[in-house]
Order: structure tokens, then C-alpha cells, then sequence
């Protein structure tokens, strides 16, 4: 009963989803994670001495260092725009360290907030306090572009062979909820990709976002597309991205749900997504 009740949750989430993202578009599809008929306060910053998001330059396209060595990325975008929305520019810093570094130095007030892609689960709750997620990452499927399947896919993959890493949480979502297929577990991305272009696999299951990247690269030829969702689960995928700061300043927190809020209802949380993520992963 109770994986018939999870079934029928998935079925329904896939639905609004469709709805939402409009999956099968051919323009880009942008996700909005904010509800616009809520209204967030407006923080009085006034007696901020500063915001210092700390950051890595590691995890491109989020942060980097460009041809020129200057800090870039989404997350440097997204970071200077909170500021600007808070009316705080003057007082925005953004600083770049090792990631093993960061906890220590948010600890030490070395910074204020941590904008890295730590995951806000029961245990980092305990450490931090954190914004809502501004980004998810639905798990897709991507299948040659003949033979891309649109939604209600479920019935339609019945019996294809879908290949999927080994031993992931996207492993386990496909198992759970597309278990008519014949699941292809592999060890190496590179072997599963290769194996798809070949025509030995129907499909591929994975990270939306890995797989944008690849269907965007020089690899895949133009070879394959997304087909249905895309599926959101935090159970297994977790709730995305959020921003960090000390646990004991939820009012900080609070603050960055407003500016977050506003970038997306202005659009410019579009303007950044389009920008770094090309191929949308919605």
C-alpha cells in the first residue's frame, strides 16, 4: 500500500511538473521555485557591517576562475545580485577558499553566508541555517532524438533498456518508481554514454544537470535529447541548493529568502540560469 500511495505521489508530482515546465517544449525551460503569490517581508540591513559570502573556485559553472583569473560563475552573479537587492553593495564582499576551509572560516566569522552548493539535510541543519534552495536537480531521461518519448512516459518505457550508474540514488529512483524496464547498471558515465550513442541502450537515467552537460558537449554529436519530466524526489535527490550561514543567524537566512524571492519573480534568476546552463535541465 505504501508503494502504491508513493507511486500514485510521483504520478501526480510528474503531472504538475508537466504542467509547470511544460516538458516537450522546445524553448528552454526555466525553474521557478518561488511561490509568487507570496509576499517575503523586506529586512531592514541597515545595521549590517558586512556580507561576505565565502565560495570556491572549483565547481564550475557555479564558481570559477575565468581566462583572466577573475572570480565567475553562477553563484558569483547570483551572490552579487542578492546585494544589490538588499540595497547592501557597498557592504558585499565575496571571498573564494579551499571547500574544506569554508565551515571553519564561517565559524570564525570570516564570512557570513557560504554559497557552495552545501546541502541543507538533518545533519548540516545542526551547523547551519540556510536559505530556501534557489536550485534543484531533477533526475532525467535522455534518449536518441527519434525515438524520445514525451509524458505519460511510464507505460511507454516498458520493457527498454535504460542505462543508469551503478550503485546511485538515481539507481534507486529507477528502480523504485520505473521498474518495468530493464535497468543497465554501469560503473563508468563515459561507458553508459558510449553505449546509448550505439544504439545498445533506449535510454539513459541520471542527474538532469550532468546530462544537460552532455547532451550540450562535443561527445554526444547532437546524438540524443530529453525525454519526459523532469522528476523531482528529495528522498532520493535531496532538496538542491541553498545558501548557509551560522545557525545561530536565521534572520541573515530569512534576509537572502527575500532577495532570492525577488531575483526570481524579476527575472533576473532567469537571466543567470539561461546563462550558465545553456541546455536547461527542466
Amino acid at each position: 500500500m505504501a508503494f502504491q500511495w508513493r507511486s500514485f505521489a510521483f504520478a501526480m508530482l510528474i503531472a504538475l511538473l508537466s504542467s509547470t515546465y511544460g516538458a516537450g517544449a522546445a524553448a528552454p525551460q526555466v525553474p521557478v521555485l518561488w511561490d509568487a503569490k507570496e509576499r517575503l517581508p523586506k529586512p531592514d540591513l541597515s545595521a549590517l557591517p558586512r556580507l561576505r559570502f565565502l565560495t570556491t573556485t572549483d565547481f564550475p559553472p557555479f564558481n570559477f576562475l575565468d581566462g583572466s583569473g577573475k572570480l565567475s560563475g553562477f553563484h558569483i552573479d547570483l551572490a552579487r545580485a542578492i546585494c544589490a537587492e538588499l540595497g547592501i553593495v557597498e557592504k558585499c564582499q565575496i571571498q573564494a577558499l579551499p571547500w574544506a576551509e569554508l565551515e571553519g572560516a564561517l565559524r570564525k566569522g570570516e564570512g557570513e553566508a557560504i554559497i557552495a552548493g552545501i546541502a541543507a539535510t538533518p545533519e548540516s541543519r545542526a551547523t547551519y541555517a540556510f536559505s530556501r534552495s534557489y536550485l534543484q536537480f531533477p533526475a532525467r531521461f535522455i534518449m536518441p532524438k527519434s525515438k524520445a518519448l514525451t509524458e505519460p512516459i511510464f507505460a511507454k518505457l516498458r520493457g527498454k533498456r535504460v542505462g543508469v550508474d551503478a550503485g546511485s540514488a538515481h539507481e534507486r529512483m529507477l528502480r523504485d518508481y520505473f521498474n518495468t524496464v530493464q535497468i543497465i547498471p554501469f560503473d563508468k558515465p563515459e561507458d553508459l554514454y558510449t553505449d546509448l550513442k550505439a544504439g545498445k541502450l533506449d535510454a539513459a537515467f541520471g542527474d538532469g544537470m550532468r546530462l544537460a552537460f552532455w547532451l550540450g558537449g562535443s561527445d554526444a554529436a547532437g546524438c540524443c535529447r530529453f525525454a519526459g519530466g523532469p522528476y523531482l524526489a528529495p528522498e532520493y535527490l535531496g532538496s538542491g541548493m541553498a545558501i548557509a550561514t551560522q545557525a545561530d543567524n536565521p534572520a541573515l537566512a530569512a534576509a537572502l529568502d527575500y532577495a532570492l524571492q525577488e531575483i526570481s519573480m524579476k527575472g533576473t534568476f532567469a537571466e543567470f540560469y539561461l546563462r550558465y546552463f545553456p541546455v536547461s535541465f527542466f
